[in-house]
């Protein structure tokens, strides 16, 4: 069975270019355009992973990460933070709230679909 992963981005080209690259390596790609939508999906899918953007309309990709941390059910679920901002400030901010990976767009094809499958067989 496909690793379901949810992917939380607001912008539709980056949401459309990660979705084919992940639909053609064989995931099933769930996704949502905001913070609240992310969170929510994230409670009811049970994806196996999750890629998160950090600026998000209503809750931003920190609180969402911070937010899914502290519950029960999606604590243990991997999170890889995907975000324009690349300040070391950012990153740090992103692995402090929880996120388990944080790369910086644009990122590379090969970058992303190792760090997917790095998360995955980790879980």
């Amino acid at each position: 069975m496909a690793k379901k992963i949810l992917l939380v981005e607001d912008d539709t080209s980056v949401l459309r270019a990660i979705s084919f690259i992940l639909e053609k390596e064989g995931y099933q790609v769930l996704t949502a355009i905001n913070g609240l939508d992310g969170l929510r999906k994230a409670k009811e899918e049970k994806p196996d992973l999750l890629i998160l953007d950090v600026m998000l309309p209503g809750l931003d990709g920190f609180e969402v990460c911070h937010r899914l941390r502290a519950e029960t059910q999606t604590a243990q679920l991997p999170i890889l933070m995907l975000s324009a901002k690349g300040q070391a400030a950012d990153k740090a901010m992103g692995l402090s709230v929880g996120a388990n990976e944080y790369l910086t767009k644009p990122v590379e094809r090969s970058v992303l679909l190792s760090t997917i499958e790095t998360l995955l067989a980790a879980k």
